[in-house]
């Protein structure tokens, strides 16, 4: 029995001790701009051992005076429309989601989509916040006890952070292609322009890209794309920067 109570103890101590190395880094972060994030890292090994690919990589880091506002608000309207006013999870969008994926999951399963081995679309209920969380630390894998920790680091970076510096983290560090990192490096690939030069149009095609980027990148010329984007640039007046 104290040999269990040890070993519980210690797993503890350990759990705590990683909580604080996390709090201790997103602390950092006010000031320090990260060098890189652990979804980038393990891009760049898929990147760097995968058979076939072609070694690319793209990131400027852009303060976030230098970002477009077009770009903010878009990004805002497509990921987050309750940024500014959330503190870290919008449950209500969270509760959304699982409705949404259980109601797919049933007319799957109805049509059976899943004997063919097709699988419904997951919709996330993930903030803005939240992404930066996965992306800044964790590994992609779905378990609970991933999104048990993915809770705490984005009530961390709400407690120790301003709005604006996680949204200036955001735009740095996403994905927007294989390879392609940051606002910065994605404005100058589809655009060939910087991020501060962007046009509301251009703004909301990016913004569209950020839920699957590998895919736009390839479908450039998509009749989603365009239509989405145009929903998007709409509702952009409305979206509220930090």
């Amino acid at each position: 029995m104290k040999i269990a109570l040890r070993w519980l103890l210690l797993v503890l101590a350990a759990f705590l001790a990683l909580q604080l190395f996390f709090v201790l880094r997103i602390a950092l972060m006010a000031w320090i701009d990260p060098q890189s994030t652990a979804f980038q890292r393990s891009e760049a090994w898929r990147l760097a051992t995968e058979p076939g690919k072609r070694w690319r990589w793209r990131q400027e880091w852009v303060p976030y005076g230098e970002l477009s506002d077009h770009l903010k608000r878009a990004v805002i309207a497509s990921e987050d429309d309750s940024f500014t006013q959330h503190d870290g999870l919008d449950w209500e969008a969270i509760e959304s989601a699982w409705e949404r994926n259980a109601r797919a999951e049933r007319q799957a399963a109805r049509r059976a989509r899943l004997a063919a081995g097709r699988s419904p679309r997951i919709i996330g209920g993930s903030t803005i916040t939240q992404q930066l969380a996965k992306n800044l630390f964790l590994s992609g894998e779905r378990t609970l006890l991933r999104k048990g920790q993915e809770a705490v680091l984005t009530l961390a970076l709400e407690i120790l952070l301003p709005k604006e510096r996680i949204l200036e983290l955001y735009l740095n560090s996403v994905e927007w292609g294989e390879g392609v990192f940051g606002a910065e490096a994605a404005a100058r690939r589809y655009h060939g322009k910087s991020a501060s030069q962007l046009s509301a149009w251009e703004a909301a095609r990016l913004a569209v890209m950020l839920p699957r980027p590998k895919h736009y990148e390839k479908l450039p010329q998509s009749d989603y794309l365009a239509d989405r984007a145009g929903v998007i640039s709409a509702r952009m007046r409305s979206a509220q920067l930090p």
